[in-house]
């Protein structure tokens, strides 16, 4: 029988703006109200994109972003126009994250009337608390309600910051009790931030062991992103290969018609001498974007995400991972390890028999590996 491939999506983005309305305390790039893509620009990007779709992608997610995007909402109309006008070789859908902020009347009614083929994915932190900390008072501005409604299955997003963590879980557990289906992106906040301290570390293990609880509760919901890893892989080692699309996968296409790797390899994030040198790197070439370090070493590796720019810009290296983050990913693992135990027990016939075998046998090794470096924080020590 002839193997079926997964189907996959080609993912270039188009930056309409380096405008931004928010000044969010993480964001890592630099605005300009002055800066925004032509329509001619946006075109010769759109006719690019459709006639370079890598042979083994079967549809194309055309992605806006800024900036805020839905600041240059006339020029998103006009984009949608130009690309529906003609038959394309591939299916496709456009996408734009944006804070929700701008949306009026009008861009209502247009996204509600094309919600079948321009979908828009919500930035939000939590509860109104923590959203207001980490983006500038914001939370009332946003009408949660027009999202739910439009793309009911679309996951929202949210970016955690060091306010964040200890009020991981009841900003999780609101997001879901607004209605979205699912939390997306729950991700410590990119940049040379030091996420692993011990008073982090500290915060983050009741919200953990909180959230834990309510999803082995709460079957019916989707697990958040940042807990719903397959650790059944972690017992059979991947083969060497890149964590995303960078450089082949994502093409960014900045205000100015340039092409980029990705969205993080742009203007607005890295100085032009650092550019230069960013761009000579070899794409195609897996072994640029492997630390062979974590690949060997480190069990969590195939569940252990990471972004090649954020890497860039913290060790000048897209091989080196951050390792800021370690002591983190493996507390997470170890939650995520008491979940799927969980959910296991109340449920064996939830994988098939081989996958509850490696996850059983992986489960085990994260305990055995991980909780003696966490044992004073848990109370387990001696």
């Amino acid at each position: 029988m002839e193997e079926t491939r997964p189907s996959m999506a080609f993912s270039p983005t188009l930056c309409v703006t380096h405008n931004c309305n928010l000044d969010c305390i993480y964001c890592y790039q630099k605005h300009s109200p002055q800066e925004r893509m032509e329509l001619d620009t946006a075109k010769h990007a759109i006719d690019w994109i459709f006639t370079h779709i890598p042979d083994h992608c079967d549809s194309v997610e055309i992605g806006f972003i800024g900036g805020e995007p839905l600041l240059e909402f006339p020029l998103l109309k006009d984009i949608a126009a130009y690309t529906l006008s003609e038959k394309r070789p591939k299916p496709f859908i456009f996408f734009a994250s944006t804070n929700g902020t701008v949306l009026t009347g009008e861009m209502k009614e247009w996204f509600t009337a094309h919600k079948d083929h321009f979908v828009l994915g919500l930035s939000l932190d939590g509860t109104k608390a923590t959203h207001d900390h980490n983006r500038g008072n914001s939370f009332d501005k946003i009408d949660t309600a027009f999202f739910r409604r439009t793309w009911p299955r679309q996951n929202v997003k949210m970016t955690l910051s060091d306010y964040s963590l200890g009020r991981l879980a009841e900003d999780i557990k609101y997001l879901h009790a607004l209605g979205f289906a699912e939390v997306g992106g729950v991700n410590p906040a990119e940049g040379d931030f030091d996420w692993d301290k011990d008073e982090y570390i500290a915060m983050l293990i009741p919200q953990l062991a909180e959230l834990a609880g309510f999803y082995a509760e709460n079957e019916g919901l989707k697990i958040c992103q940042m807990l719903d890893k397959q650790l059944a892989v972690c017992e059979g080692k991947e083969k060497l290969k890149k964590w995303c699309g960078i450089g082949t996968g994502t093409p960014f296409f900045d205000v100015d018609g340039k092409r980029y790797p990705c969205s993080y390899i742009t203007p607005m994030t890295f100085p032009p001498l650092d550019l230069a040198a960013i761009l000579q790197t070899d794409y195609a070439a897996e072994e640029n974007f492997v630390d062979q370090d974590c690949y060997e070493q480190c069990y969590i590796y195939p569940v252990c995400p990471t972004c090649a720019g954020a890497n860039y810009m913290v060790n000048r290296s897209y091989k080196r991972r951050n390792k800021n983050k370690c002591r983190i990913q493996k507390l997470v693992a170890l939650f995520i390890a008491d979940l799927q135990a969980n959910l296991i027990a109340k449920n064996p016939r939830r994988y098939d028999d081989t996958t509850r075998y490696h996850t059983i046998t992986a489960i085990k090794k994260i305990r055995e590996l991980f909780l003696p470096e966490f044992a004073e924080f848990l109370g387990t020590g001696d």
